[in-house]
């Protein structure tokens, strides 16, 4: 299993040198909006990353740990308004990567209940979303939340 520190992912997504299926949504102070940097078994996974290196939510400086709450906020109710997601999750797990994240995982009236929560990072290759349904719904959540 490759590092994911080493280079950091979290930086070559907030530099642009990744691109995840999907892409950058949107770039607010502090934070990079980005679709989950794998494969998808539900539309409009996103993810909210800090831009700087800090390891939790407890590391953030006051003004992006400010921002957090509203801004996931508004991102959840895009998911449900504008692709049609009857819930979102939130993870922050963090044990992985050098820049805190927040997972905002949609869940849809047909997501399978194995699915559902926790159980979309574990999906089968094959209950993966096509790379253009992905880039769809995230192009889709980018004009919702420039308006």
């Amino acid at each position: 299993m490759s590092d994911l520190n080493h280079p950091c992912l979290g930086c070559a997504i907030v530099r642009g040198d990744t691109r995840t299926t999907g892409g950058v949504l949107a770039r607010p102070p502090g934070w990079v909006l980005h679709a989950v940097a794998s494969p998808s078994p539900v539309p409009g996974w996103v993810v909210l990353t800090s831009e700087q290196h800090v390891r939790g939510w407890y590391d953030l400086d006051e003004a992006s740990s400010r921002e957090l709450g509203p801004l996931a906020a508004r991102v959840m109710r895009a998911q449900r308004e504008v692709l049609g997601a009857e819930h979102v999750y939130a993870f922050a797990i963090g044990d992985v990567l050098l820049h805190f994240h927040l997972h905002l995982v949609p869940r849809f009236a047909d997501t399978p209940p194995h699915l559902q929560g926790r159980g979309a990072f574990d999906a089968a290759p094959t209950e993966h979303r096509s790379p253009e349904e992905l880039e769809d719904a995230a192009r889709r959540l980018a004009t919702a939340l420039a308006r």
